[in-house]
């Protein structure tokens, strides 16, 4: 009886149904020296969870951490940060060449070549959509069907 009542525990606990009371009683039964040979593999874990029970966290956990933040050298950093951008800024480095182009000749030739290479790049990805022209056909051809078939319902009064 005893044994049978062990195991429908045991069924139980692997469905997670157990109460406290119900998994004391299994611990207990799996403490003792004689178990079930058929059970004697439940035996190691619940003698793990037996010796589990009594460890103990000894260490001291620290809740408040003291962190002190001084500004005083974030604003330093900043003003050294700021002076190494003045300085890298400044007209020592800086190229005056804007690409502009003196000949305006030339410039409206770069242009119209730029407008050029744009235009065969827009072409091209608008060849690739032509197919949707050919959808929209299909469409109003499914459109025409659409009302061949409510003139056909009014003429035999299937509405």
């Amino acid at each position: 009886m005893v044994l049978n009542n062990i195991e429908k525990l045991l069924e139980k606990y692997e469905n997670g149904e157990t109460t406290l009371k119900e998994e004391q009683q299994l611990k207990n039964y799996f403490s003792k020296e004689t178990v079930a040979p058929h059970l004697e593999m439940y035996k190691p874990m619940f003698a793990y969870f037996l010796v589990n029970e009594k460890e103990q966290f000894t260490k001291d956990v620290p809740l408040k951490k003291s962190f002190k933040f001084n500004y005083k050298w974030i604003s330093v950093a900043a003003v050294v940060v700021l002076l190494f951008g003045f300085y890298f800024n400044s007209s020592l480095f800086q190229d005056d060449d804007l690409g502009t182009y003196e000949d305006p000749m030339l410039a409206y030739n770069e242009v119209v070549k730029s407008l050029e290479l744009i235009s065969s790049n827009f072409n091209k990805g608008a060849n690739k959509i032509n197919y949707l022209e050919e959808v929209q056909k299909g469409v109003s051809n499914v459109e025409y069907l659409n009302e061949m078939n409510k003139k056909a319902s009014l003429i035999f009064k299937t509405e």
